[in-house]
């Protein structure tokens, strides 16, 4: 659906807007929002008092927000960030603040709220500006994207300054206009957002049946007549009767144990060698040109950890239980001690292999005694030991070649709705940034079960 465009502009003098409608204003944030109220105004509240409690995680990337969490005023009053029902919050750090981490609060408990102190806390003046208008603003790609380029810090903790909130021009229509143009997004990015839902759905549902056809490929073969017996193994049940089950490290040479990599392999540098991480064992993740890299004088004391082309690499911290094929490209990387190399003996298929350490039952032996408070993760003992139901050369074979048929078609649909997908995130960013900028009129824009 198209939308037109309002009848007059006028130069906004701010060039990333452009022209804006001709009864617009363009003020600075600071003139239409107080920033980071003070906690003050909790002071005539007992100390005992129940309060929300809002850490990152509860604020969503759609403008919802978890008000499950609350805490005792006396416990929050110092050290989080300070909110009360009808202000705006955004995260100021990276990347929630590029994901679009922000909302309006309300429904608070006794009005009031506290959080993470990585959050910008606006209140807008009810003479000037809307808060639900204030929100989409402060969400939309145009805040975002110049918000990114003014962020200060270094690696992975940027953060954007309280002084590009301040100063940022904000398009500012009447208030009635503002509250026509917040309405019209909460319908129409409500019916993207249920589109969204059913798409991420069917990834799921995708996902789960692909791992389901891989995990009964390696564990009940291609045969559905074949005379099955107890594995022994809880996890994978019943096996053909002429197959074999047997621990991991029996399916590697003696010389090419299953281990892991450097346990320090300190900053990244320009000129070394590439290194395989925990979040590098993924799809296209696996090339020189991804990989970080460790210095020649590190790496050498970790010779027995080298990959070779048809090895396989296993994520044993983090996001356990993820394998992918190590590619000839990369022959002679190593690999930290967040992932485990896996080198199949001559005899054994190594497709074959990759997608047994994938399936449900393989995992499920694994994740039993996974541990970590912060960060999961699996030993290398444990590893070692997991029991795989083995068929005969001739079958695993067949079996690889059939599941990378079936699973490349599975993907193909995968990348068909991903693409879908990201289609309805990208209209749906367009349409708020254009409505608030003034880019399409909405002002007459009827509802559909009203028209």
């Amino acid at each position: 659906m198209s939308f037109p465009r309002y009848p007059k502009y006028k130069p906004s003098g701010v060039e990333w807007l452009g022209e804006v409608p001709e009864h617009w204003d363009v003020k600075r944030l600071r003139r239409l929002v107080g920033l980071n109220p003070s906690k003050s105004e909790t002071a005539s509240m007992p100390t005992d008092s129940l309060v929300s409690f809002l850490p990152m995680e509860a604020i969503g990337e759609n403008g919802s927000i978890d008000l499950e969490r609350q805490r005792v005023l006396s416990e929050v009053a110092s050290g989080y960030s300070y909110f009360r029902d009808g202000d705006v919050v955004i995260a100021k750090i990276t990347p929630c603040f590029e994901n679009g981490k922000g909302a309006l609060v309300r429904s608070l408990t006794n009005s009031c709220g506290f959080g993470t102190t990585e959050l910008i806390v606006m209140r807008p003046n009810p003479a000037s500006m809307e808060p639900e208008f204030l929100h989409r603003l402060v969400t939309s790609d145009s805040f975002r994207k110049l918000g990114e380029a003014s962020m200060y810090g270094a690696g992975g903790q940027k953060r954007v300054p309280d002084d590009f909130v301040r100063e940022f021009p904000a398009p500012l229509p009447p208030t009635p206009e503002q509250r026509a143009i917040a309405a019209f997004l909460d319908r129409e990015t409500a019916k993207i957002d249920t589109l969204i839902a059913e798409q991420e759905k069917l990834i799921e549902l995708l996902a789960e049946k692909r791992q389901a056809v891989i995990s009964h490929a390696v564990t009940k073969g291609l045969n559905p007549a074949a005379p099955m017996k107890p594995s022994g193994v809880e996890w994978l049940g019943d096996v053909p009767a002429h197959w074999g089950t047997m621990p991991l490290m029996r399916l590697v040479p003696e010389e090419r144990r299953i281990m892991y990599g450097i346990v320090l392999p300190g900053p990244d540098v320009d000129v070394g060698v590439p290194i395989v991480k925990g979040g590098d064992v993924a799809p296209g993740r696996l090339t020189l040109d991804q990989l970080k890299r460790t210095t020649n004088e590190i790496e050498a004391n970790y010779a027995r950890s080298r990959l070779r082309g048809g090895d396989i690499v296993y994520s044993i911290r983090g996001s356990i239980g993820d394998a992918e094929m190590v590619p000839a490209e990369i022959e002679g990387a190593n690999i930290t001690q967040d992932v485990a190399r896996v080198a199949p003996r001559l005899e054994v298929h190594g497709q074959w292999l990759l997608q047994a350490l994938r399936s449900t039952g393989v995992f499920a032996q694994l994740d039993a005694t996974a541990g970590g408070a912060t960060i999961r993760g699996i030993n290398i003992f444990s590893l070692k030991r997991a029991q795989i139901p083995v068929p005969p050369l001739r079958e695993q074979v067949a079996i690889a070649n059939w599941l990378e048929r079936v699973v490349a078609a599975s993907d193909a649909l995968s990348a068909e709705v991903g693409s879908a997908l990201q289609l309805l995130k990208e209209r749906r960013s367009a349409l708020i940034s254009a409505a608030v900028t003034g880019q399409i009129d909405v002002r007459n824009v009827v509802p559909e079960h009203a028209a």
